[in-house]
């Protein structure tokens, strides 16, 4: 089983998100409840925090300059030189038991993002798409907690977890319209594995999902459903993975603290940190926001 580093310490109290900056070899990661985007610098060791005011669910990086967000009350552009916010329009506004969380650019540059339900309700969460004309629309309905997104190499299947679900389904994706149709099955997560929670894909057309409460990111087949390979983390509430580094051959990894009692967190003090590992294969780069 592979064994990664923690190269950050962060506490995070909610880890999310990570997304790999190739211009500025930096590593773009949220901390949804401390409301905080960060740029982690690895050859460094530097984490530059930047407060928002509302819980952050996802950023990326745009194309035209700053980062678009999803943040508990809509999207928003984030100009990183004056730290302000534009809003850009908010789907669910008045929803109050409802909050964005996980999201991600498709290869066409749309932002592919989904809230979840606080109170845990069954299917009142939705998944939506913002558009590079900045529209935005409701793409799936009956989610429960939006969660991690993948894309395959050839642009021709979108992978997507509702975590409630313990799947990962496949859509049938169509990169002119940001289409999806025809969703099926590709992986079941055991009960006693943990959660899916979110998600990418190498070079190979691999899945590797992080497995919230569940101490490790898995690396599935998607055709077969099979596990090929785990990487332990030492922190039970792993979030998410990203690929990085020079040749997108380090595997970063984000976990989360919260909800943990202090004899928890005794027996797993790195929990919140970022932790990256060479899992011996490319992976797909992070997307960035057209418009």
């Amino acid at each position: 089983m592979l064994q990664p580093e923690l190269v950050l310490d962060a506490k995070a109290t909610l880890g999310e998100g990570p997304c790999w900056l190739d211009e500025s070899n930096r590593l773009l990661w949220v901390d949804i409840d401390g409301e905080t985007v960060n740029l982690f610098d690895p050859a460094t060791g530097e984490n530059k925090p930047r407060h928002i005011g509302q819980r952050v669910g996802a950023a990326v990086q745009r194309e035209n300059g700053g980062l678009l967000l999803a943040l508990e009350r809509g999207f928003y552009f984030y100009d990183l030189n004056t730290n302000d916010l534009t809003p850009l329009g908010d789907p669910e506004a008045g929803i109050a038991t409802n909050r964005f969380n996980d999201g991600k650019c498709d290869p066409a540059g749309r932002f592919w993002a989904g809230t979840m339900a606080l109170d845990k309700e069954p299917g009142n969460a939705n998944l939506y798409r913002l558009n590079r004309d900045h529209s935005i629309e409701h793409v799936l309905s009956g989610v429960t907690t939006s969660n991690g997104l993948a894309w395959d190499r050839e642009r021709a299947v979108m992978y997507y977890i509702d975590t409630k679900t313990k799947k990962v389904q496949a859509y049938d994706y169509e990169e002119a319209s940001g289409a999806i149709a025809n969703p099926r099955t590709a992986v079941t997560i055991v009960d006693r594995a943990g959660s899916p929670d979110g998600m990418t894909i190498d070079q190979e057309g691999m899945l590797w999902i992080a497995l919230f409460r569940g101490w490790r990111v898995i690396r599935v087949n998607p055709a077969t459903g099979e596990r090929l390979a785990e990487i332990a983390v030492p922190a039970s509430q792993v979030t998410s993975c990203a690929f990085g580094g020079s040749r997108l051959d380090e595997l970063y990894i984000t976990t989360a603290r919260t909800g943990l009692s202090e004899e928890a967190l005794k027996e797993q003090p790195y929990a919140g940190g970022i932790f990256c590992v060479k899992p011996g294969v490319e992976g797909a780069p992070s997307y960035m926001f057209h418009g």
